[in-house]
């Protein structure tokens, strides 16, 4: 086997060990997001039930309330009076108005942007993690997450979904803890489990947005591209075909 082979392997076993590690975290095995960026009303959905529950404590620095309005076919009264909770102007970056000071106080340090997170953690990870908080009294903050274990936050959206309590299975090894298997429901919450894993895929796919807006744009311009590309070569056909037609 040559050298070349050999690295190919190589990379190709670290990529499957890599992707089994990130969707193995926390023992959890990840439920598909099935969110949909052509989906203009999820993503209406998903930037008003993220700015309601999320950017309390999270921002999106790398998105602007004028680029959002525009790609989601929102209007700037509309995102000024439903979407912006901090008065900033139009045309600035999605922050929070949660002082540096207290939110060390309370978290521990500043909860992070997530202007990003879909693109280093995925969407099936986001939705998978809004769907796996517990109440774990042994933490800090009283909540606990499979996916991330001993995260550092509450639950957002536990009014939404309500209060779970994890079901844990036996641990693999003597001195470790258990696994989460499931949960089951202590609190009903305020909507149904149907309607509460559409509020977080719709959470998911604004999220996926914000981490590259320009992708919107590139899948309108896509449609435009195939057609040119496909008229171009039914030209050069046309062209090949008038060049050729008298050599036999």
């Amino acid at each position: 086997m040559t050298d070349k082979w050999i690295v190919r392997l190589v990379m190709a076993a670290a990529m499957l060990f890599c992707a089994s590690a990130s969707a193995a975290e926390g023992g959890s095995k990840l439920q598909q997001a099935g969110n949909d960026l052509g989906d203009q009303a999820s993503l209406q959905r998903g930037a008003q039930a993220y700015m309601s529950y999320c950017s309390g404590c999270h921002s999106l620095k790398y998105l602007r309330y004028s680029r959002m309005a525009d790609d989601l076919g929102l209007s700037e009264a509309q995102v000024m009076s439903n979407l912006n909770f901090t008065g900033a102007a139009f045309g600035e970056q999605i922050q929070v108005a949660m002082p540096h000071d207290e939110a060390t106080k309370w978290f521990g340090k500043m909860p992070p942007d997530l202007s990003l997170i879909a693109r280093v953690r995925g969407t099936d990870w986001i939705y998978s993690y809004l769907k796996s908080f517990y109440l774990d009294e042994t933490r800090p903050l009283g909540w606990n997450n499979s996916v991330f274990p001993n995260a550092s936050m509450p639950n957002p959206l536990w009014e939404l979904q309500g209060i779970q309590h994890a079901i844990h299975g036996k641990a693999e090894q003597e001195g470790l803890e258990p696994p989460v298997v499931g949960f089951t429901m202590g609190q009903p919450g305020n909507v149904d489990a149907r309607e509460y894993d559409r509020t977080v895929r719709d959470i998911t796919n604004f999220l996926e947005y914000a981490g590259e807006p320009a992708a919107l744009k590139r899948q309108s311009l896509g449609v435009w591209v195939v057609l040119f590309l496909a008229l171009l070569t039914f030209l050069a056909y046309l062209v090949k075909a008038e060049y050729w037609k008298d050599v036999h």
